[in-house]
């Protein structure tokens, strides 16, 4: 059962990285504003924020730019700035700090906070945190969800978005859910909403908690079963992470135009290693394992991966890897997508200084 006592805080910023950029160019208030991949509708990309004016027309994130200009012609589109956003979500993370200690960071745009150890009325807090994210940021505006577990309070979020705050107490939450999609719900996608839809004719949270555990099991097997029965409930007993060691560290792109030169695709790998790297050195930490991943034209996509004896965070011997393994791929047609992934980390025992190198050349910078 999940503890009533918990109090859990779930805040996400409205359409985040549109609303920074409405600050940057007020001139575009108003209008529909898409952001994804270099700003060029007619190329490859995908949409990573669509402005709430943008969304009207059926514009939403991971949507193929050229899907969104068909959708929305007239709309203002705009490059992904990861440094700016990443400027905010700082400054929202440091006053979320002020609030608890105790903050999970989802992404640059959302994060979880435990208040259970505070005794002012969460719904208070909860507009103090608005008010004060609205107040240092110059305006942006955020939708907080208030819950006894991590799961309601986020599914609170998305009810009354944007620039709300909504509870779902433990007592409300079967009535709450009980319309709502079954989607909604952590640990279903869409291949699991297709199978609960045709072997159970399950749509809504309401539909699947009139399951028995048993056919849930029978389906979907018995560890996923268990965890549909109870989250479908509202029971979430899942602690609010501060701290957490990444498993991997990835970086990819997908290119404008489809290649088979092998000399372009290594130059590209190459490139991609030394983005990985400086990332791996910044969580100071080695890796010992090297994966390279080739997405072809039909969208087949393939990896190969070279464990090394010993971990280590330089980046020739991680770009030597990563390239030796393209003799691995057949590159016997055009390819579309390339990524290189470290993983197997340990600490880095000079964490700090190799942060602070260049991952090409080694040196600290002057």
């Amino acid at each position: 059962m999940t503890d009533a006592r918990r109090i859990i805080l779930h805040v996400d910023m409205d359409a985040f990285f549109a609303a920074v950029e409405f600050l940057r160019r007020p001139e575009l208030r108003g209008k529909p504003l898409i952001v994804g991949g270099n700003g060029n509708p007619y190329s490859r990309g995908v949409v990573s924020t669509a402005s709430y004016e943008a969304r009207q027309f059926g514009v939403h994130s991971a949507m193929p730019l050229r899907v969104a200009l068909r959708k929305c012609p007239h709309g203002v589109f705009l490059p992904v700035d990861m440094r700016a956003y990443a400027a905010y979500s700082r400054r929202i993370m440091d006053i979320l700090r002020e609030v608890t200690p105790l903050v999970e960071p989802l992404s640059l745009d959302e994060a979880f906070l435990d208040v259970t150890g505070r005794t002012d009325d969460p719904r208070a807090l909860a507009e103090q945190i608005r008010d004060r994210i609205r107040a240092d940021t110059g305006g942006l505006t955020a939708s907080i969800g208030i819950g006894p577990n991590k799961l309601l309070a986020k599914i609170a979020s998305g009810l009354r978005k944007p620039d709300a705050v909504t509870e779902i107490s433990a007592e409300d939450a079967p009535r709450i859910l009980h319309d709502l999609p079954a989607t909604i719900l952590w640990g279903i996608g869409p291949k699991t909403a297709a199978r609960l839809e045709h072997d159970l004719r399950v749509r809504t949270v309401g539909e699947l908690c009139a399951v028995t555990l048993e056919a849930l099991q029978d389906l979907l097997g018995r560890h996923h079963g268990a965890y549909l029965y109870r989250i479908c409930r509202g029971q979430d007993d899942s602690p609010v992470v501060t701290e957490w060691e990444p498993k991997s560290i990835s970086r990819e792109t997908t290119y404008q135009y489809d290649t088979s030169r092998r000399e372009a695709i290594a130059r590209t790998v190459a490139g991609l290693a030394g983005h990985v790297v400086r990332d791996l050195r910044g969580e100071g930490m080695r890796a010992k394992t090297v994966t390279v991943k080739i997405r072809y034209r039909d969208f087949k996509t393939h990896t190969r991966a070279l464990t090394m004896p010993e971990a280590t965070d330089d980046a020739a011997r991680i770009r030597e890897v990563a390239v030796s393994l393209l003799d691995r791929f057949a590159l016997d047609r055009p390819v579309r997508l390339v990524g290189v992934r470290v993983s197997g980390f340990v600490p880095g025992p000079e964490a700090a200084e190799s942060a602070l190198s260049d991952p090409e050349t080694g040196r600290l910078p002057l």
